[in-house]
């Protein structure tokens, strides 16, 4: 039964998209089959590993909307073990469409269409990661209703902190409501610029807020992390020897160990 994990923060520009398609990618490279779900409007997971969005047929919408089954909306994608299930912005009306089926269907519980969904397919892959908005939104409630864990990306800057509270409040809540069995997987520091004093203060502040949680690896800021999207590519295909090619591929192997070691324990 395949691990489903949600990458969350309602704070933009933390690297949430950036590392839910290369963590993907490099636990396909790794040998782990991955089925990686856009649960964005803006679709920048989709197209950031080479899906034309003119093309798409069937996406996440369809699918929460029970148009079409998981199956039938998945791509595979030309990099290893890696399939996509994509997103366009018809997935901004979702939520109105939820809404509006909760109000005229007393049985009907919009937090869980997702997992609802996703429960045919999760035999089929090790793991499921989930792309969530930049929201703290019924869509993104979706997403922690139907996950086992989640990882939060936490920017290495100033304001790192800053909302952290009200997210953890709302994964509390989530653990009340809809799934009780909800973890954090870990926190990852991205983004960390290695030439300022800031960045390692703040991996200090966030390594004493989260303990044990914290990665041990750090994605750092680098030019070729924010290009390889533009091309259609994981880090590990656009630039393979890169340091940052090599983070993935080390968070990627820290995310496989800590699932070995829960399954032991």
């Amino acid at each position: 039964m395949g691990k489903v994990i949600s990458l969350v923060n309602q704070k933009g520009g933390v690297g949430k998209t950036t590392t839910s398609i290369n963590l993907s990618a490099s636990l396909g490279v790794l040998g782990k089959k991955v089925l990686l779900i856009d649960l964005d409007p803006q679709g920048n997971t989709t197209t950031g590993v080479g899906i034309n969005k003119g093309e798409i047929t069937r996406s996440i919408s369809d699918v929460l909307a029970e148009d079409c089954t998981v199956r039938e909306a998945m791509i595979r994608t030309k990099y290893d073990n890696l399939y996509v299930l994509p997103a366009t912005i018809n997935l901004a009306g979702i939520e109105y469409e939820l809404e509006n089926k909760g109000t005229a269907e007393n049985s009907f519980r919009k937090g869980d269409q997702l997992k609802k969904c996703i429960e045919d397919v999760r035999e089929e892959f090790d793991y499921i990661i989930i792309d969530c908005p930049p929201s703290l939104s019924k869509i993104a409630t979706n997403a922690l209703a139907a996950s086992n864990s989640v990882i939060i990306p936490v920017q290495c800057e100033f304001f790192a902190l800053e909302g952290i509270t009200q997210l953890l409040k709302t994964i509390m809540i989530a653990q009340k409501t809809l799934n009780p069995t909800l973890d954090i997987e870990g926190v990852l520091l991205t983004m960390l610029d290695s030439r300022t004093n800031l960045g390692f203060e703040v991996v200090e502040d966030i390594r004493s807020f989260f303990k044990e949680k914290v990665y041990n690896t750090i994605i750092p800021r680098l030019v070729k992390l924010t290009e390889a999207p533009s091309h259609g590519e994981p880090i590990i295909v656009y630039d393979p020897k890169s340091r940052g090619s090599e983070a993935y591929l080390n968070l990627a192997k820290e995310v496989i160990e800590r699932n070995g070691n829960e399954q032991q324990s």
